[in-house]
């Protein structure tokens, strides 16, 4: 895949301005909150693996105390709804992103990966996936494991490589109105 389908753009620039525009008084209050919650300013940037393994700087609303590194309570709210993730959609304003494709993650990751599986940095990153949906537990999961990080890179990490090589080879538009379908369902 050399160029981004048609499609695909409108539906991330339509779609992320119309909501963008609708949620800022959300946005509003959210990062008022978060500030309030965690210290000016509420909000929390990182670099990310993204399209053809560049990196870029994701945002989001921030969940953690700075000083004690540990979840606030409206940050486990933040997480637990989604919302911290609502300044992502300004990632795709700014063409990092994309409203369905595979999470982005931290280096050591994507970036690493070799063979058919490398096919996968030729899609952008996106605000939702299906293994996204998946897991959106995710936190919770490994906080059951023994060894959380030995856990992700065993069985979760391949199984979301697995998916999105899935979403890789048959995206289309009708799969993309399926996620985003699911993931409002999910939120709701």
């Amino acid at each position: 895949m050399k160029k981004y389908p048609w499609w695909k753009a409108m539906m991330d620039y339509g779609l992320t301005s119309i909501a963008i525009v609708l949620l800022l008084p959300l946005f509003l209050i959210l990062i008022i909150i978060s500030s309030w919650d965690t210290g000016f300013p509420g909000l929390f940037s990182q670099e990310r693996i993204g399209r053809h393994g560049r990196k870029f700087v994701i945002y989001k609303f921030r969940t953690y105390h700075p000083v004690t590194s540990h979840k606030s309570k409206i940050g486990i709210w933040l997480r637990k709804t989604k919302l911290d993730e609502l300044p992502q959609l300004f990632n795709i304003l700014k063409g990092d992103m994309s409203l369905v494709g595979p999470r982005p993650d931290i280096e050591g990751y994507y970036d690493r990966l070799t063979g058919n599986e490398r096919l996968i940095l030729n899609l952008k990153p996106g605000l939702t996936s299906e293994a996204g949906i998946m897991f959106r537990n995710e936190d919770y999961i490994l906080s059951l494991q023994e060894n959380p990080l030995q856990y992700n890179d065993e069985i979760i990490f391949p199984e979301k490589i697995k998916m999105n090589l899935e979403y890789y080879h048959h995206f289309s538009f009708q799969k993309d109105v399926l996620i985003l379908m699911k993931t409002f369902k999910n939120m709701i």
